[in-house]
């Protein structure tokens, strides 16, 4: 399926994955992500979602065609540059265990050598950004949090160095339910204030519905269906139905704007 978004800023040119063993895991991908869109890419486990999303960030490299960043190749960008530039969040946030919250939001600024006052400030700024109290929680280590306030300093850390492009890899999986719901809530309006492009998996449809701009359904490695969430519900595209038998009451969904 092809996709004509002008001046993307991710841009996927039949782009193709395949392992050493010769199984292909990405097949024939042409896809356009915008500045300040967020695609979620929907599907079961194994259909292509994280292999796609390492495409990105260069912890992998095209078999076949071609991937860019800002229109550049990610083979031709430095990969410690390119993932520099892309925040990344994953499932139990991936925290440091002996660094303290500000040391792990302090990350990336530290690594681009920021003044110390300027990390200081930014430290801050990001945990009141996603609700957590500077005082409270700065001199504090990952152990000492709950499951939601870890993914919460994950989003803080990632976007400390404020890069443009944001990749989310089931951020929210291993949360309870309620506290799930609660935090993706919050990030909805929290994308809505920043305007960032994110690229975000799952393969929960009801946690699509409220934060995508786009859904990207993936099916065995290719894109059974990409557009608006009210299009999805509509599809005819067999995958694209299966998901939306899934849902009790496909009319309770919450869609993003």
């Amino acid at each position: 399926m092809s996709d004509p978004t002008p001046s993307p800023v991710i841009a996927f040119d039949h782009v193709s994955y395949r392992v050493a063993s010769g199984r292909t895991l990405l097949s024939d991908l042409t896809l356009n992500i915008g500045a300040g869109e967020t695609l979620v890419l929907l599907g079961r486990s194994g259909c292509g979602k994280t292999t796609t999303m390492r495409l990105i960030n260069r912890l992998l490299d095209p078999t076949s065609g071609q991937v860019r960043i800002d229109g550049i190749a990610t083979t031709d960008w430095d990969p410690y540059q390119l993932r520099r530039r892309i925040g990344y969040v994953i499932q139990e946030a991936g925290l440091f265990p002996h660094y303290t919250i500000e040391a792990n939001v302090a990350l990336v600024p530290r690594l681009l050598k920021w003044p110390e006052d300027r990390i200081k400030t930014r430290v801050a700024e990001m945990l009141e950004l996603v609700g957590l109290s500077v005082n409270e929680f700065a001199h504090r280590f990952p152990h000492e949090l709950s499951g939601g306030q870890r993914q919460r300093v994950g989003i803080a850390r990632a976007l400390a160095a404020d890069p443009p492009i944001m990749l989310l890899d089931e951020p929210f999986s291993a949360l309870d339910p309620i506290t799930r719901r609660s935090i993706q809530l919050e990030f909805k309006q929290l994308q809505q204030r920043l305007g960032k492009t994110m690229v975000f998996v799952t393969h929960d449809v009801r946690e699509a519905f409220i934060l995508a701009t786009r859904i990207g359904l993936l099916k065995d490695g290719r894109m059974a269906f990409l557009g608006r969430p009210a299009d999805f519900l509509t599809s005819e595209d067999p995958e694209a139905i299966a998901f939306v038998q899934c849902l009790e009451d496909p009319s309770t969904l919450v869609t993003a704007p």
